[in-house]
């Protein structure tokens, strides 16, 4: 992910599921991995800020989320950062209630591109912000937990938190 012409803030977290990076742009929460997380972005650059308001307000929720006082976030997102394809597939993974699974290829359909299965899988892989753009919700079509760039561990954990396991 390559976030251009815009200034990053960050700051780092800890999570039940490990070390967790949190980054805003002045539209919104524009990012959240775990610790040693595929697709790591290039932090250089980004200024350092525990007091920005998302970034902490993204803190807060993610406590009560893992706490299990949450199900739904409330933040403000920028997901612009992707292409057009990635942005409407981070979009639709927002549409899966917590609790609630989706196979690859039911998120494909509903998103309007039945035979792009493979590209909606990379798009979700790319998920910018893990667990408040729940791609860990997306399943084989056989409800087998099939990749998480964040583990395949820390899926079941979230699923299991979730209920949905």
């Amino acid at each position: 992910m390559k976030f251009k012409n815009t200034t990053i803030y960050s700051t780092h977290i800890e999570s039940p599921l490990g070390g967790i990076t949190l980054a805003a742009t002045d539209e919104g929460l524009a990012g959240v991995w775990f610790d040693r997380q595929r697709h790591w972005p290039d932090t250089s650059g980004w200024q350092p800020d525990a007091k920005h308001p998302v970034l902490r307000e993204a803190g807060a929720q993610l406590a009560d989320y893992f706490a299990g006082k949450r199900h739904h976030f409330d933040l403000p997102l920028d997901l612009s950062h992707g292409t057009g394809f990635q942005q409407a597939v981070w979009q639709a993974l927002l549409a899966i209630p917590a609790g609630r699974t989706i196979s690859y290829g039911a998120l494909s359909a509903g998103i309007g591109k039945p035979a792009a299965v493979r590209a909606v899988g990379a798009a979700v892989g790319r998920n910018p912000i893990s667990v408040i753009v729940p791609c860990h919700r997306v399943l084989g079509t056989n409800g087998s937990l099939t990749g998480y760039a964040g583990g395949l561990e820390r899926k079941s954990a979230l699923l299991e938190l979730e209920g949905a396991l």
